[in-house]
């Protein structure tokens, strides 16, 4: 990190060089350089003191799947109300059993990114099903995917023609319309295919500005993983599978109860504990992985 503040003071040194201009290819690349180093050494930790924003998805595991991503919300739920921090759900798609194939909300509070942006990734329950007849054990996965919160949009620069907006009208529980204006919306980044549904704001236009903050913060959090695994020398895929093999935790109540940190090997038996909400154990351990 020396090496590249020093590095960084010869360059912007360079900017007052009478002929610094002169050799436009060159000034440009040596400007490309300066906000290269200026991003690696503000790092993830630029928007740690500030808000977040988690969404969790629903992946391999139908109903049980669905089920343990309203598991992981109510857990999420606890830990912010232990931490005396805000929240209000921004968007949710619920299913007839109170379960989630995807739910979207905003936490607000002090260091909040900087405590859970590393509870990103697939989370792995295994259990007895609710749902299955037999009682047999099931494996079911959902992905948590934590990003910084944006107030404005301007921290990623989005060409408009790469963006593709719909409207829809609000819906309640059950899919009840509350709103018979077309005041929810969904914007697609059609290069990367990430997408925001946003319909907690009252106006359509409130909406749209939220919407394109979070794709901006989602944007930048692909950007800053990409970048911190080429620092280490690794790959990282552009999708992740909410499956098998890719995940970071799992936690199981049958035949045993554990509930393992697979990238700090951090572990408790007392998962009641955890799903109530005392994730320090594992926030202590993951803050080592920064």
């Amino acid at each position: 990190m020396e090496d590249k503040k020093q590095k960084l003071a010869e360059l912007e040194a360079s900017l007052q060089e009478p002929d610094f201009w002169a050799d436009k290819n060159r000034a440009q690349s040596i400007l490309k350089d300066i906000a290269d180093l200026k991003a690696e050494i503000e790092g993830g930790g630029k928007y740690d003191k500030g808000d977040a924003i988690i969404t969790i998805f629903s992946g391999a595991g139908g109903d049980d799947a669905e089920d343990f991503s309203a598991i992981l919300f109510k857990m999420y739920q606890k830990y912010i109300d232990r931490m005396g921090w805000g929240m209000s759900v921004i968007h949710s798609n619920e299913n007839d059993h109170g379960g989630f194939r995807n739910i979207t909300f905003e936490i607000a509070g002090k260091n909040v990114y900087g405590t859970l942006k590393n509870e990103s990734g697939v989370h792995r329950l295994v259990r007895i099903s609710p749902f299955n007849a037999k009682k047999l054990r099931h494996t079911s996965f959902s992905m948590v995917e934590v990003i910084p919160k944006f107030e404005k949009v301007t921290e990623v620069d989005i060409p408009p023609d790469e963006l593709e907006v719909t409207t829809a009208k609000s819906g309640g529980p059950g899919g009840q319309n509350v709103n018979k204006r077309e005041t929810a919306v969904r914007i697609v980044h059609l290069p990367t295919k990430l997408s925001v549904h946003v319909t907690s704001e009252r106006s359509q236009g409130q909406n749209k500005e939220k919407a394109l903050a979070i794709l901006s913060a989602k944007i930048y959090r692909m950007r800053d993983d990409e970048r911190i695994a080429k620092e280490k020398g690794m790959y990282i895929s552009k999708t992740t599978s909410v499956e098998w093999g890719n995940q970071i935790r799992s936690y199981v109540t049958h035949p045993y109860k554990m509930v393992k940190d697979h990238r700090t090997d951090a572990e408790t038996s007392k998962i009641d504990d955890v799903f109530g909400g005392d994730l320090d154990l594992f926030i202590e351990a993951e803050k080592s992985l920064n």
